[in-house]
């Protein structure tokens, strides 16, 4: 693998309410869909020798928007489940819980459908996501979510999950994670899609 290529979905309802949203599956939005179309010329005219995508809808269409064609749908790319805080803000949530950080006192288990994550099962997936793009060659581009792809990143520097609160990370903004002299570098983070690295 040469480089990661990092899309976060655009914008859907509830992320720009500030909602957490884990596995409820919501579509873009239309300033969520032109964040999509924005990242166009950053997959235009470029490889990929594996493309993994969220099975999530906002990440599916954000992928379809932006030109990544025939790539593989991975469970492993879910958002963090948030169990019992699915489609609450942290403002409500600290409401009951005051002074609660996602990142430091983790999720209350939620209905069968949202049971709940650690930051530890989050890493486990990231870290069966980055084995599958290092064996790939050449590009790989993952379509995924913002708390997901934090963890992606804390792990792919060898950093713990929790360090992922170190890399913010807004919708329809790209990231890159690569190399230098054969160690595990970020290379771009947070980028919005008018910041086009080159080639």
């Amino acid at each position: 693998m040469d480089e990661m290529l990092l899309l976060r979905h655009g914008a859907t309802e509830w992320s720009q309410a500030g909602k957490h949203t884990g596995r409820t599956d919501l579509p873009l939005t239309g300033d969520g869909e032109e964040q999509a179309r924005a990242l166009a010329p950053l997959v235009k005219g470029r490889e990929f020798g594996l493309v993994l995508v969220s099975p999530a809808q906002r990440a599916r269409r954000t992928a379809d928007l932006a030109g990544l064609d025939g790539y593989r749908v991975d469970a492993d790319l879910w958002e963090w489940d948030y169990g019992g805080y699915e489609g609450i803000t942290t403002p409500e949530i600290r409401e009951s819980r005051p002074g609660w950080y996602l990142w430091r006192d983790g999720v209350i288990p939620g209905d069968a459908e949202h049971p709940g994550e650690s930051a530890a099962e989050v890493a486990a997936r990231a870290d069966r996501v980055i084995e599958r793009a290092r064996a790939a060659r050449g590009r790989v581009a993952l379509v995924a979510h913002g708390h997901f792809l934090r963890v992606l990143a804390a792990r792919w520097l060898g950093l713990g999950p929790a360090e992922g609160r170190l890399f913010r990370l807004d919708t329809g903004t790209y990231s890159r994670l690569g190399f230098e002299h054969a160690e595990p570098v970020l290379m771009t983070w947070n980028a919005p899609a008018g910041c086009l690295p080159a080639s």
